[in-house]
């Protein structure tokens, strides 16, 4: 998804705040959206490592491109549950997935990873489609 990196969207969508963060759309394998985020001192918090906030908002656009995806439809969030397993440093890998998708929300899941492939975060979310099906 070369070109994607190029235009600054994510997965097609353009997403300002992925942009500022420095999220980049890596593939979808497999139905899962694949990001990455080469964290600066910008994403950091008081101890040196990732703020929580970079990581729940790389969390919440890997679980919400595979909803938009899955459901044909841009998607809002209705809720998210973060757990915070290990530091976060250096490059971040993101993985989401549609756990069950209905007819009015969808169930995703989603994980972070550092360079070592140590789990970092995990969350699971519920996104609901808007708009026009396109």
């Amino acid at each position: 998804m070369m070109d994607e990196a190029a235009d600054g969207t994510i997965y097609g969508a353009d997403i300002p705040f992925a942009r500022l963060c420095g999220i980049e759309a890596l593939e979808v394998v497999e139905g899962r959206t694949r990001l990455r985020l080469e964290l600066g001192p910008q994403h950091g918090n008081n101890l040196g490592i990732a703020h929580g906030g970079i990581l729940c908002t790389l969390l919440d656009i890997a679980m919400g491109t595979v909803a938009r995806l899955t459901a044909g439809r841009p998607v809002v969030t209705l809720d998210m549950q973060t757990r915070f397993l290990s530091p976060g440093n250096g490059v971040l890998l993101a993985e989401g997935r549609v756990t069950r998708a209905g007819q009015s929300i969808l169930f995703c899941d989603a994980e972070i990873r550092d360079a070592a492939g140590r789990i970092v975060a995990t969350a699971t979310g519920v996104f609901k489609p808007v708009g026009v099906k396109g």
